[in-house]
């Protein structure tokens, strides 16, 4: 069975950085794209980047490009979101995503398959 586990979460001093790690098991990594989405109490899931795995291409929500970089390590099955200058406006609940053969819209939930359980972002003075 596929499994995602995140990590790296924290409370973080507005314009700190963190980076964050998704770990994939059971699954043909090269075959996925993996998505981070966050979800902040009283708003909606909202998609932050992806990357395909097998192609290397990236995408990123406008309100994170130039402060977020995605990246994976295909020996560790692992994809990392580092994460820089941030806000109090990126605080929240960070999970990454599994979408089987790649995806066509990153933003649409509906294209992964699978999903980890979340790890806190907050960012705060």
């Amino acid at each position: 069975e596929v499994q995602l586990v995140e990590s790296g979460g924290a409370l973080v001093q507005p314009g700190g950085s963190l980076r964050l790690s998704c770990v994939a098991s059971d699954l043909t990594f090269n075959d996925y794209a993996i998505g981070w989405f966050r979800q902040a109490p009283g708003k909606e899931r909202e998609a932050v980047s992806c990357i395909n795995i097998g192609l290397g291409d990236t995408y990123y929500a406008d309100s994170v490009k130039d402060r977020f970089t995605i990246s994976s390590d295909n020996a560790k099955n692992t994809v990392y979101l580092q994460m820089n200058n941030l806000s109090p406006e990126d605080t929240a609940v960070y999970v990454c995503a599994a979408a089987e053969g790649g995806i066509y819209t990153f933003t649409n939930s509906n294209e992964y398959q699978y999903w980890g359980q979340g790890t806190q972002v907050t960012v705060s003075s």
